[in-house]
């Protein structure tokens, strides 16, 4: 080999020693790679291991190597609504929450190793009972603390009767008070007594007794009810039986409503199914239902029922007072509380004795409407007269209606009187109505009130006005409660 061809060989083996040598280097490389990741893997490893195998570790202070700082760690407030601070310092970025509704939280969670101010506002405790709440301070979807908050509770009692209205003779009613500590109850008037006068935690029923009312007026008590620095009231009126007549006029017949169960002997129920008038939706009857009746005297009152039976048909009742004589002319005075209820129709009203429906049908036989109200127009009472010339099929009808606040659920008295010459109806001693024969004409079709008419009271469900806005059956059961009904005349 001459020295030129050495050249070219030592010229073409040089590259090929350099790239076994960058391949050795490149093989060094990944080795130390690989011994790096082995060293990490054995340093994790123990910190892997030191979680449960169940991955449901309870919440604690450095869970998930998140450390927490609270304080402090444990709430309390008064019954009243409020605002406690906490103060959260976290070496990682967190959240806040709350498992009350009762409890809200502002901010709503905080930075990496900040001390920040939670505002925690809770709401007033209505309840009879202590209350408390979890707050817990999330990181990393786990919650890492939780501060406990408990919120105490004002001492009362409550009473399922807010008042009560008595006949005048004496009479007994029942309540129960439901309380968180001992109360007391007392009252007003010597003539109301209640037992027991004070009690405990828990139900207890008290029985309010009064004594008969033997003077000209109403009488008014009041029941407090204390607990704690709590308290409230009850009130109790017990309506009069004294008889007042309207000057020129004597009392010829009544029903105080004081004796007996059901209604006595002048009395007479009618027994009609749904549909009969106004396509009202009761039944009418006098026959117990279910263990209940339509028509009962209790408490001094008498209580007209209106309720669903189990057959899913709706009962009440109406009833007529001497049908067969009634009265000609005289002051007609009743004092009434009206239900209430989309749905309902009490009345007050006053038909001819002894019709003859053939030759005098309605509306040419008159009627005297004294009061009637409808639930979906709450405590606005009305009066109407009906005759074949004025009546509500032609829209002629004479009415008026007045605003009478508290006739539903309160004693107002209806009355009527009734001349020759004129009809005036009256709210509490207030004219209502008042028509007289003059401006109505005298002839039959425009005056038939020349001859004997006879009291009503019932309560109606639904029917052309009734339920002219629907019904709500929830309302039911209501009672009509009637005080007393008295007819006057002159002597």
């Amino acid at each position: 080999m001459n020295t030129g061809q050495a050249r070219i060989l030592m010229n073409q083996t040089t590259p090929k020693v350099k790239r076994k040598q960058n391949q050795n280097q490149k093989l060094h490389m990944k080795k130390s790679v690989l011994s790096a990741i082995m060293a990490s893997m054995l340093f994790i490893t123990p910190t892997l291991g030191a979680c449960g195998d169940d991955g449901n570790d309870a919440p604690s202070q450095s869970s998930g190597n998140v450390v927490v700082s609270v304080a402090p760690e444990i709430l309390s407030s008064g019954p009243e609504s409020a605002t406690l601070e906490l103060t959260v310092t976290a070496d990682a970025d967190w959240a806040v929450k709350s498992d009350a509704d009762w409890v809200s939280l502002r901010p709503s969670g905080g930075i990496k190793n900040e001390s920040t101010i939670v505002k925690v506002t809770v709401q007033t405790n209505s309840g009879m009972e202590e209350r408390t709440a979890a707050i817990n301070i999330v990181s990393g979807g786990k919650a890492v603390k939780t501060v406990a908050l408990t919120q105490s509770f004002v001492k009362k009692a409550i009473s399922t009767a807010s008042s009560f209205t008595f006949g005048a003779q004496e009479s007994t009613g029942t309540f129960t008070v439901t309380s968180n500590a001992d109360w007391t109850l007392e009252s007003s008037e010597s003539w109301l007594t209640v037992s027991p006068v004070k009690g405990g935690k828990g139900d207890t029923e008290v029985t309010v007794k009064a004594a008969a009312n033997d003077g000209e007026s109403t009488r008014n008590a009041t029941l407090t009810l204390s607990c704690g620095e709590t308290s409230s009231k009850i009130e109790v009126s017990q309506l009069s039986d004294e008889v007042v007549a309207p000057e020129g006029y004597s009392l010829v017949w009544s029903d105080e409503f004081n004796e007996g169960s059901v209604p006595g002997k002048d009395w007479v129920h009618e027994n009609w199914a749904a549909g009969h008038v106004n396509n009202e939706l009761q039944t009418y009857t006098d026959k117990e239902i279910d263990g209940k009746r339509t028509t009962e005297i209790k408490d001094g009152f008498l209580n007209i029922n209106c309720f669903k039976g189990k057959d899913g048909k709706i009962y009440s009742g109406r009833i007529n007072a001497r049908p067969s004589t009634g009265w000609l002319y005289g002051y007609i005075e009743a004092r009434i509380m009206l239900p209430s209820g989309k749905g309902t129709w009490p009345a007050f009203w006053m038909m001819p004795c002894n019709v003859d429906w053939g030759t005098n049908p309605w509306p040419k036989c008159g009627e005297i409407d004294i009061m009637e109200e409808v639930g979906a127009d709450a405590d606005r009472v009305s009066s109407s007269l009906h005759t074949e010339k004025y009546n509500h099929t032609k829209g002629t009808q004479k009415t008026h209606e007045m605003k009478c606040a508290g006739a539903e659920g309160g004693f107002h008295t209806y009355a009527l009187e009734w001349t020759e010459d004129a009809i005036t109806t009256y709210v509490d001693g207030k004219v209502q109505l008042k028509v007289t024969k003059a401006e109505m004409g005298s002839d039959h079709d425009s005056w038939p009130f020349h001859y004997a008419f006879y009291p009503i009271l019932n309560l109606a469900w639904g029917g052309d006005w009734g339920g002219y806005k629907g019904v709500d059956e929830s309302a039911l059961p209501i009672t009509m409660k009637v005080d007393y009904i008295r007819v006057f005349q002159k002597q």
